[in-house]
């Protein structure tokens, strides 16, 4: 899907660039160009930025239940 039209920026590619190491919005609009004409599709781009890194954490382990398995 396209986020940023005006730039011609996908989803798909906001997504591979969170891969490669991009935080920030304005970090992808130096990499994409995303956001760089009209800005309307800057509050997408963070949250797809955000979605990816919260879904790249890692799970967190609750030892007690664990232990309590054994």
């Amino acid at each position: 899907m396209y986020v940023c039209i005006c730039n011609g920026v996908t989803d798909s590619q906001i997504r591979q660039a969170a891969a490669n190491g991009c935080r920030e919005v304005s970090e992808l609009t130096m990499r994409t160009g995303c956001g760089a004409t009209c800005g309307s599709c800057l509050d997408m781009a963070s949250g797809l930025l955000d979605d990816f890194h919260t879904a790249r954490r890692a799970p967190v382990i609750d030892l007690p239940l664990i232990a309590s398995a054994a």
